[in-house]
């Protein structure tokens, strides 16, 4: 692609936001680099990669490629058997950090014996995270500026040494700073120079201190001097930190080895994860974007639903539809100005740049683009006064270019073709152009304000005109491409708009020649012919949308009735049935009996006992038949209406019980019902008796007062205590009154709040807990609960 139209139709700041979003140095290079391609393959298997990585992100979350390094030259040192600084094999470490969480994050997702499947498969199964080697650098080199101590025994001796050593020197400094050479001293400190322990003395005594002397200060009143006892001590220091090199040089070049052995390796990763880096980053920029996958088909034609420039704020830019290269390969875009044609012609040439070159497009699924071996765009004002070229000059150099190159591989985008110049000139130059590129087989997109060139679309095949809408009462453009429509300018429209007068605006009007103005009134009939065209067809499309979903809802309760009634059906058939069984089982048994007492006088008490049986078989049937028609409804019952204590009736189970715990949200709680403890809904209970009739005991009942300690312990007793600030011979007393309490009032469990504290308080509740025989188990509150300042009780 010739770089003049990535820049004009702004592809570099595509890819600046591309480069943005990948991690490592040779990822941002790939995104840099990043270019379109005509080769159909390249182009598929880009766009599956792009696709594949998204689904990753959209299903998995993103994944971080942040500490790869870029360690080529690493690699290279490794290969002629030199040894790598702290810093490199840091970068190692890093990268193959990377290899192993990025393994980890294709492992959730991929097959790896899938051979059809995700196309980046292949990459994941090449990424060897070299644990055992990652793990070594890690342990022997935990920062850049530093080895541990147990790289190496040796190591770890030599510093031992070294500690041993300063010590013993600190120790002999220490004892002059205390004795009475304290006066000959500025200061009463220990100071380095030179790598050597010193003291500062005072610039007279230097003769009378018997040591080195090493450095003064910047007046000269302050020696630095390493006295005589701790010289032998410092220059065995300097002897272990060189020894101690020796040994982090050892250490390095050890890794260094490991590191040379899994160089192929190394190398692998990093180019893998170079790789996967700038997929993902592209990836990343559909999903920034809302962008889809394009089509390319094989008709080789554009059709965009909904394309959305991505330069434009999302909040503002408006969806185009456009399509050309089925049914036209020419596109003539009329319209006034800042109605948008130019960010259509822009939109399309960004769309086909960015499609071959593996990066989604901002429209609908579905949305489809042709491959071309060259894209021209000849947009926007190109003067130059270095060069003494004019707008027109300037676009006619561009022209001439373009008409050079262009043939059946190429897509042409010019704006405003024609214009600076004699309209007239102007016009015929700009249908001679577009005749000679249509000729040629080009796709070109062309916008103008010119009404010779709105004839030309109307009146050569395979040519087709479009406009920006705009709406002229509000002198604002929607900026939605209609195609199909040859535009107008508005421009007197516009000026009557603005408050110039109707006068002046009729001289205007005659001053148009009458087939200029001949076409426009065609123009303006067709304009309003497709408003009110389009009206309808959004009232005939709501209506279908309106009557399809009618039909769907009437289809399902259609369906939902009649599985209904056949379940009714069979239920009912069922029922009958087995009631014509025994009907039938009872009848006979009943003659069999009639039979053999007929024969006999002798069973006259039997025959009625058996009719006896007989009629209260037949009163049951009817008084159950009577029950089942005219039980009343249950009165609901709220979650207000219950309180600990209540006496409610199970339905389900036809007992009663009494309420031990309060609905929660879904309307479940306990009731216990004898010695039987079960869990209700509130639907499946009737409240038999509220709590004032039960505080008052029936006439000639003997009332012990246990119901009425139950009920007022359920009301007055809360969910938890608290003891804090209280001592433990204050406490306790509390604490067992209240377990008393909650316990006759059915509470499962309570809360204990007795504060963190030395611990004294806490300890005392949780003897007074076991001690408790109705206890069944206690703990510490958990997080939320109160934590360590807690503690939960729950009842047996």
């Amino acid at each position: 692609m010739n770089e003049k139209a990535l820049h004009t139709l702004e592809y570099n700041k595509i890819i600046k936001q591309l480069e943005d979003l990948a991690f490592s140095p040779v990822g941002k290079e790939y995104c840099h680099n990043l270019l379109p391609h005509s080769d159909r393959k390249w182009i598929e298997a880009s766009q599956r990669e792009t696709s594949d990585a998204l689904t990753h992100i959209l299903t998995q979350g993103g994944v971080s490629f942040s500490g790869i390094k870029d360690i080529r030259a690493s690699l290279k040192r490794l290969e002629i058997g030199s040894i790598l600084g702290t810093g490199e094999l840091l970068a190692i470490s890093a990268l193959l950090d990377a290899a192993g969480r990025i393994k980890n994050y294709f492992r959730q997702s991929l097959n790896e014996d899938d051979e059809t499947g995700d196309s980046l498969n292949e990459r994941y199964m090449l990424i060897e995270p070299l644990f055992p080697l990652m793990q070594e650098i890690k342990r022997c080199i935990p920062a850049e500026d530093e080895i541990a101590d147990d790289a190496s025994p040796g190591l770890a001796q030599t510093r031992r040494r070294i500690k041993t050593t300063s010590n013993k020197i600190h120790e002999q400094l220490g004892s002059i700073l205390n004795s009475g050479s304290r006066s000959m001293l500025q200061d009463a400190i220990i100071t380095m120079r030179n790598g050597r322990y010193c003291l500062p003395v005072k610039a007279e005594y230097r003769s009378s201190f018997n040591g080195m002397i090493h450095d003064q200060s910047s007046t000269g009143s302050t020696l630095f001097i390493e006295p005589a006892s701790v010289v032998k001590l410092n220059n065995e220091i300097r002897e272990l930190e060189l020894k101690e090199q020796q040994e982090i040089e050892k250490i390095l070049a050890e890794l260094s080895n490991q590191a040379a052995e899994q160089n192929f390796y190394i190398e692998q990763d990093f180019n893998v994860l170079s790789e996967l880096d700038f997929i993902f980053a592209k990836a990343m920029l559909s999903k920034n974007m809302r962008a889809t996958e394009p089509r390319f088909p094989e008709e080789n034609y554009i059709e965009i639903k909904k394309g959305r420039h991505p330069l434009i704020d999302s909040k503002k830019v408006v969806p185009i539809d456009l399509n050309i290269g089925k049914d036209f390969s020419l596109l003539v875009v009329t319209g006034p100005n800042t109605g948008g044609k130019t960010v259509s012609l822009k939109t399309a040439g960004l769309f086909t740049l960015m499609g071959q070159a593996g990066l989604h497009i901002p429209a609908f699924d579905g949305s489809c683009l042709r491959i071309f071996d060259e894209v021209f765009a000849d947009i926007g004002d190109e003067q130059s006064i270095e060069q003494s070229l004019s707008t027109f000059s300037s676009h006619m150099v561009n022209t001439v270019s373009i008409l050079e190159r262009a043939n059946e591989e190429s897509l042409v985008l010019f704006d405003e073709l024609g214009a600076g110049t004699d309209p007239v000139e102007g016009a015929a130059l700009a249908t001679a152009i577009l005749s000679n590129l249509h000729s040629r087989g080009s796709v070109v997109m062309a916008t103008t304000h010119y009404s010779e060139l709105k004839l030309y679309a109307l009146q050569t095949p395979d040519v087709e005109n479009a406009c920006c809408e705009f709406d002229v009462s509000t002198l604002r453009p929607t900026y939605r491409l209609l195609i199909g429509v040859p535009g107008k300018s508005n421009a007197f429209a516009i000026s009557g708009r603005l408050g110039l007068s109707d006068e002046i605006i009729q001289d205007a009007k005659r001053h148009v020649s009458s087939d200029a103005q001949q076409f426009e009134d065609v123009i303006n009939n067709l304009e309003k012919t497709r408003l009110q065209l389009e009206k309808e067809r959004t009232i005939a499309s709501e209506n279908r949308k309106e009557i399809s979903a009618l039909k769907k809802e009437l289809r399902e309760k259609t369906e939902k009735l009649e599985s209904s009634k056949e379940r009714i059906i069979q239920n009912a058939n069922e029922k009958a049935a087995k009631i014509l069984n025994e009907a039938k089982e009872f009848a006979d048994e009943t003659i069999r009996k009639y039979t053999k007492w007929a024969q006999s006088d002798k069973h006259i008490r039997e025959m009625e006992a058996e009719r006896a049986n007989l009629r209260n078989k037949l009163n049951d049937s009817h008084s159950k038949a009577a029950v089942q028609k005219s039980r009343p409804k249950a009165k609901s019952v709220k979650a207000s209406d219950l309180m600990i204590g209540s006496d409610v009736k199970i339905l389900s189970l036809n007992s009663v019980g009494t309420v031990s715990t309060l609905p929660n949200d879904k309307g479940d709680f306990f009731v216990q019902a004898g010695l039987l403890r079960t869990k209700v809904n509130i639907k499946d209970i009737e409240l038999i008796q509220t709590h004032k009739d039960k505080a008052k005991p029936a006439k000639g009942s003997k009332n012990t007062g246990s119901g009425n300690i139950r009920m007022d312990k359920a009301s007055s007793v809360h969910q938890e205590i608290n003891l804090i600030g209280m001592t433990v011979d204050e406490a306790i007393p509390l604490l067992g009154k209240y377990l008393d309490d909650a316990y006759l009032a059915h509470m499962e469990h309570v809360t204990i709040i007795h504060g963190r504290g030395t611990g004294a308080l806490r300890n005392a509740v949780h003897g007074h807990l076991k001690r408790t025989k109705y206890v069944k188990s206690f703990r510490l509150g958990e997080f939320g609960e109160g934590d360590m300042g807690v503690t939960i009780a729950e009842f047996r």
